[in-house]
């Protein structure tokens, strides 16, 4: 995605040679004309594919799987909680996912009365990296008797290893921009 690309290179940071800092336009402060583009590119990268249900993990997810769920005819977005909140009080699903960021790992849980047996469901996130994150989702999705129907990541660092990892394993991966690698200072995209 074009846009997507100049926008990493005009404001992303890169910060040693794993590290792209997006949050001038994506997961801190948000622009919401290229939100609203990510989200119709979304659509058409699974257009044929019937999907019930958007998941994601809370928070840098959610505006993304917002955004694209309405080009999905605004189909309910469901976000996996990383702390038990007391008003989730029915039987959920739980997976535990690592942080690539943060270093730290968190139950992730979603009700069982949002995520259902016969659910269609499409995982975005903002980036994938090694993966770990969409793993749990899918966990998720496996524990709910569902169907998962692909995976959308806005970013993927390919020198990661996640998105080879979840194409092995037979998933339907669809990045919007793939970095290759991060050298000097610089992002260079997958062509």
């Amino acid at each position: 995605m074009k846009a997507l690309k100049d926008r990493i290179i005009a404001d992303g940071v890169a910060i040693g040679t794993e590290i792209v800092k997006v949050d001038s336009f994506l997961n801190h402060q948000i622009d919401v004309a290229l939100l609203d583009e990510i989200g119709q590119e979304f659509a058409k990268r699974f257009q044929g594919i019937e999907v019930s249900k958007i998941l994601t993990v809370e928070a840098s997810g959610i505006a993304i799987a917002c955004t694209t769920a309405k080009y999905f005819g605004n189909i309910p977005v469901l976000f996996a909680k990383k702390a038990s909140p007391n008003t989730m009080t029915e039987g959920f699903y739980s997976a535990k996912v690592k942080s690539f960021t943060k270093g730290t790992v968190s139950d992730v849980r979603v009700s069982k009365k949002f995520l259902v047996p016969g659910d269609r469901v499409l995982i975005l996130d903002d980036f994938l990296a090694h993966g770990e994150a969409a793993f749990g989702m899918a966990e998720l999705v496996r524990q709910a008797n569902a169907e998962l129907v692909g995976i959308g990541a806005v970013i993927e660092k390919q020198f990661q290893g996640g998105g080879k990892r979840l194409r092995e394993k037979g998933f339907l991966v669809e990045s919007l921009a793939v970095i290759e690698s991060i050298q000097d200072g610089k992002i260079n995209f997958l062509i």
